[in-house]
């Protein structure tokens, strides 16, 4: 299947293995509305393909992805604007977990905010050595409604996931690897291609045996989703109603 064109991401085919792109690198690959849209819909034109094997997630330039861009998060002041693209993260968040073939995360750089969720919600993450994650969704006035409040609790302690979510402080590499938040830390030139190189491993493996092993062990994770994100959305849409992040968001686009 020819992968659709988009134009905040870049998706190609190597064989059986998907690569996509998050591909705003000037701003450090936060996401505009247009990437927030494609990153919500590109998972399942990409399990529609009979034929693919595994995806590797990246960005392109020197961060994995620096979460919403301000111009995002202000268009969302609007409930009209709020609403289609907290429906987007609904969708999002249910895709990847879904998405019958194992996704690689390459992280090359920061994954802050939306970027970390993504990264959480891979099925294994190879990380740069200068690579940090960090989610400040609730320091600045967020509920943190994707991602890590849902899969974190799966790898590590439930102490460790309030620590990280509600203090929102950096997790070096060397961190997440201890707590099993990425499975391999490696010098950043080759964090591609480690990445890439597993995934064509995974690819070359009886593709029934992997996906319905993926399917399984994915299971609880998936009733927890069901179970709790429309509410965790909700509760972050109203966030952005509130003084408190109406003063952090327009501190820090004025800074």
């Amino acid at each position: 299947m020819k992968p659709r064109i988009f134009e905040a991401l870049e998706v190609e085919m190597d064989g059986s293995t998907a690569v996509v792109r998050l591909n705003r690198p000037e701003a450090l690959n936060a996401a505009d509305r247009t990437m927030h849209r494609e990153i919500s819909i590109v998972w399942q034109d990409l399990a529609d393909d009979p034929d693919l094997r595994s995806i590797v997630l990246t960005g392109n330039g020197r961060a994995f992805s620096a979460g919403g861009d301000f111009g995002l998060l202000q268009s969302m002041m609007d409930p009209v604007v709020r609403k289609q693209v907290m429906d987007e993260s609904r969708v999002l968040v249910r895709s990847l977990v879904s998405v019958p073939v194992p996704i690689i995360a390459a992280v090359n750089g920061p994954a802050v905010g939306l970027g970390c969720s993504l990264a959480s919600l891979c099925d294994m993450v190879v990380m740069a050595e200068d690579a940090y994650f960090a989610d400040p969704h609730v320091s600045m006035g967020l509920v943190a409604a994707d991602g890590g409040v849902f899969t974190w609790p799966e790898v590590m302690g439930l102490h460790k996931v309030k620590e990280l979510l509600l203090l929102g402080g950096r997790v070096t590499s060397d961190e997440a690897l201890l707590l099993g938040l990425a499975n391999r830390v490696v010098p950043g030139d080759t964090c591609f291609e480690v990445a890439l190189g597993i995934a064509k491993k995974l690819a070359s493996l009886p593709p029934q045996a992997v996906r319905e092993t993926k399917f399984i062990l994915n299971t609880p994770m998936r009733r927890r989703i069901e179970a709790e994100v429309d509410a965790a959305v909700d509760a972050e849409s109203r966030s952005f109603d509130t003084e408190i992040f109406k003063s952090n968001l327009a501190a820090a686009v004025n800074r």
